[in-house]
């Protein structure tokens, strides 16, 4: 959604921030002829083997930020702070004000959905807090900050 004042709803760049970390090379894979340096660029992204390689969301992962661009040499942005669009994954529901944890497309990583509050291991790993479900391929969301 545009930010265009008084007479429209707006959460596109407020508080953003990116840092950048190693991808984990098997979710994250490099390639020089798609846009942002990975088909995974856009997606949900976690921590892997430590705090500085990350991988794309399983089902109920922590979400650490948006993947950004992957670079040849297995660096990669991530956004790590501020308002952001998310897929959400395969039947997924996404609540405005309740926070979001990975989910799966079928079988792929890298979406989000709401975290289960019956699930307490889910609720250890909650993340972003969801605002905006119209669009279910572009969920907004605010990853703090």
């Amino acid at each position: 959604m545009p930010a265009t004042g008084r007479l429209a709803i707006g959460f596109d760049d407020q508080r953003y921030n990116a840092q950048t970390f190693w991808a984990d090379g098997s979710t994250i894979i490099y390639s020089a002829t798609t846009a942002g340096g990975s088909t995974a660029v856009g997606l949900a992204v976690t921590f892997v083997a430590g705090t500085d390689v990350v991988g794309l969301c399983a089902d109920g992962d922590a979400i650490v930020g948006k993947l950004l661009k992957v670079e040849a040499d297995g660096a990669c942005t991530v956004q790590n702070k501020g308002n952001t669009t998310f897929p959400a994954g395969t039947a997924a529901t996404c609540t405005p004000g309740l926070k979001a944890v990975g989910a799966l497309l079928v079988a792929a990583k890298g979406y989000i959905r709401n975290a289960n509050s019956a699930t307490a291991a889910e609720l250890a790993k909650t993340g972003p807090i969801i605002w905006d479900n119209v669009d279910m391929t572009k969920v907004v969301v605010d990853l703090g900050g």
